[in-house]
């Protein structure tokens, strides 16, 4: 019978330890990519191409976003430009919801489903806090699809138009994502 403290038999276990290593640091990663955007969301709770609604609060649909505990629907228009005539690359559809009690701060959480361009039947998910009453706010891309499978990240929102008065807004948003 063999002795298991044999010399013979550490030499195996050594050889096969150090090809284990071997093998485990030699072989290429996988590394992620990381990609960099900027895009612009329209949001309009007035007019014509309204793309928001009222769904929920205090005073039912006739809340104001302005106010604690309002819960908005959207389909806002994303585009490669702040103008709404430049290219549609796709729509930002989800909800916000007011979640500030002095009503200045919503809690997003939306899709952006890209429609045209490189990324086209891709999307991320977009979701925190939107202090509209600050210049920058960060936010998290906590999913993706197509793409962005794998993704994780982050964005800089900055509201590069805004009409309180009717409530209209154009949001430039700066997102990086690292995916694979």
């Amino acid at each position: 019978m063999s002795n298991p403290l044999s010399p013979t038999s550490n030499f195996f276990f050594l050889i096969f330890t150090l090809t284990i290593l071997y093998v485990a640091y030699t072989f290429p990663r996988l590394q992620p990519k990381q990609t960099n955007l900027v895009f612009y969301v329209h949001d309009y709770l007035t007019g014509n191409d309204m793309s928001a609604v009222t769904v929920a609060g205090q005073r039912g649909p006739t809340s104001s976003i302005l106010h604690f505990g309002t819960m908005i629907a959207v389909d806002d228009p994303v585009t490669v430009g702040p103008s709404i005539e430049s290219k549609e690359i796709g729509r930002a559809q989800g909800m916000y919801v007011n979640s500030q009690l002095d009503g200045k701060g919503l809690h997003m959480v939306f899709c952006l489903t890209f429609t045209d361009g490189e990324f086209k039947g891709s999307s991320l998910e977009i979701q925190g806090a939107d202090i509209f009453s600050m210049k920058e706010r960060e936010f998290g891309i906590v999913s993706g699809t197509g793409y962005f499978r794998f993704v994780k990240g982050y964005g800089i929102m900055e509201t590069e138009f805004m009409d309180i008065a009717n409530l209209r807004a154009v949001l430039k948003l700066n997102v990086t994502v690292k995916h694979f």
